[in-house]
């Protein structure tokens, strides 16, 4: 009977990979696109800060209306690695947009770094948030914004001043979690910055935490289970464990709630090789976060040093 249940246990086991692998195959086709669509990149603004160029673009959505970005250009000549930022969403920030990473961009500018900082679909002019916990808004925006960063990642591999194999991607809380559907979908980027991250959609909402507990409490559960069944293919869970062999590091602050503790679980779920470290800070993360993310990124995308004093002119979020 022992011997049995071993081999029913390994059975279920490779049904459970098989089924999981069917479904991943499945979603990742739903990010496909046409990658001859033209950008039809448009400059409005150039200004010169250090030495290094901000240019204020926008390029094409493929859903529609225009992506608004800072393009960030070092002044030294050469092939450059890129990476691409993705801001966090917090209401009422003043950094709930393309600005959040602009002042770090200027500082990799001095390694020897492009990079791409475009407003989320849900920053842009003219969106409206809606409340509503079933509205089909909210999915189909952050869909949207996944295709927007792979364009994004499109006009970055295009420059003649851009090294296409020294890619990387930061992204923090709401683009944190795109990232992760990213880590497996989008084969250019090398390396992967995932700060203050929600990796497990079906698995957090249900969880214990109390947040999500309310939630179910609120609407019922099986009314919640068919809406997570419906957008299953928007969790990053079905992708982070595929993201080898980009590394991904994670970046959580200790008081941030559910996500600090559920970090370790959603650093199970990645794939080799991958890093975390935990602040002591909330949700926007800190200087040390900083210093870290440029250490990850100088190692992995083979940056040149520089005087680390630089960040200290960086703006802290809030």
């Amino acid at each position: 009977m022992k011997k049995l249940a071993v081999v029913l246990s390994l059975l279920l086991a490779v049904v459970s990979v098989s089924f999981s692998q069917d479904r991943y195959s499945q979603f990742v086709k739903k990010f496909d696109y046409d990658a001859k669509t033209p950008l039809d990149i448009q400059e409005t603004n150039v200004e010169t800060r250090d030495g290094v160029k901000i240019y204020t673009i926008s390029y094409a959505s493929l859903k529609g209306g225009r992506v608004p970005a800072y393009l960030v250009v070092p002044e030294m000549k050469g092939k450059h690695a890129a990476i691409l930022f993705g801001h966090w969403a917090m209401n009422g920030s003043p950094f709930a947009n393309k600005t959040e990473f602009l002042d770090e961009a200027v500082v990799l500018a001095k390694s020897g770094v492009v990079s791409l900082l475009p407003d989320a679909v849900i920053a842009r002019p003219g969106f409206v948030r809606d409340e509503d916990f079933f509205s089909e808004s909210v999915p189909a925006a952050f869909f949207q914004q996944i295709l927007d960063l792979r364009r994004g990642i499109d006009l970055l591999a295009a420059r003649k001043d851009v090294d296409a194999n020294r890619i990387g991607y930061v992204g923090h809380s709401y683009n944190s979690n795109a990232g992760g559907v990213l880590t497996g979908v989008e084969r250019r980027v090398k390396a992967f910055v995932l700060m203050a991250s929600g990796l497990a959609d079906e698995a957090d909402m249900f969880s214990d935490e109390p947040v999500f507990v309310e939630i179910r409490k609120k609407y019922g559960e099986e009314r919640v289970r068919r809406l997570v069944t419906k957008y299953a293919y928007l969790d990053p869970a079905h992708y982070v464990g595929r993201a080898a062999p980009a590394v991904v590091f994670l970046q959580h602050g200790k008081n941030d709630g559910h996500l600090s503790r559920r970090a370790d679980y959603y650093f199970s779920l990645v794939s080799e090789p991958k890093e975390m470290k935990i602040y002591d800070a909330g949700h926007a993360l800190n200087a040390g976060a900083r210093l870290d993310r440029y250490e990850f990124l100088r190692k992995h995308l083979k940056l040149k040093s520089i005087d680390l004093k630089n960040f200290d002119k960086v703006r802290e979020i809030k």
